[in-house]
């Protein structure tokens, strides 16, 4: 069936705190929650009216779709000073995902081949979506690892400088990556969902 392109909302807060000197630590922590909008609709039709109006919105869009990941940056970098210099003691980079997917009600009311349509359609969407969580994870992985590079400057406010340049640009590179494969999802739907249709038509009529 018709389907909208993917969409994520993401908003980013890395805050930076001074502490005493200490033993350098990096941790990253990512959490991840799930939580379903329902559809009703006993046909083909009737199901891609309800996602196109009751799937989430985009931050920026007004067009629904029929799943989504809201992503959320946060953590903390700590500092310590020796010999004149300020050195990076500690990076802790968390991120939160809400991953939001359909629930079919009416599926007792439908036929066979649209449950297994729709069972299909689902699986993708929720891959999808898990991918999303993954792109932003390895992402948060990435500034956890430049920051902790960081070479010591000779003031904290200056490497605090650095520690935040380096967290707008991977934002900026994380938001790269997430449309870019968005983009190439949106190209490769129609084959894709055909082709898992197959293989899961073909398993049901061995069973």
């Amino acid at each position: 069936m018709p389907l909208a392109s993917y969409k994520f909302s993401i908003s980013c807060a890395l805050l930076l705190a001074l502490c005493m000197p200490g033993m350098v630590h990096a941790e990253v922590i990512a959490r991840k929650s799930i939580s379903y909008f329902d559809i009703m609709g006993s046909t083909a039709d009737e199901l891609d009216a309800a996602l196109n109006q009751r799937g989430p919105l985009a931050m920026g869009s007004s067009s629904h779709h029929p799943g989504a990941t809201r992503i959320r940056f946060g953590g903390s970098a700590t500092y310590s000073e020796a010999d004149g210099r300020c050195y990076i003691s500690g990076v802790k980079v968390t991120v939160d995902t809400e991953i939001i997917l359909p629930r079919w009600r009416d599926r007792r009311h439908a036929n066979k081949q649209l449950s297994v349509i729709w069972d299909t359609l689902a699986a993708d969407i929720r891959r999808h979506e898990n991918r999303h969580v993954e792109i932003a994870r390895q992402h948060a992985r990435e500034m956890e690892r430049q920051i902790l590079s960081l070479p010591s400057a000779k003031d904290c406010d200056a490497l605090q400088e650095k520690a935040n340049e380096v967290t707008a640009r991977e934002t900026e590179r994380h938001d790269a990556d997430q449309a870019r494969f968005d983009r190439i999802e949106a190209i490769n739907f129609q084959n894709r969902l055909q082709r898992l249709l197959y293989y899961r038509s073909r398993q049901n009529s061995r069973q």
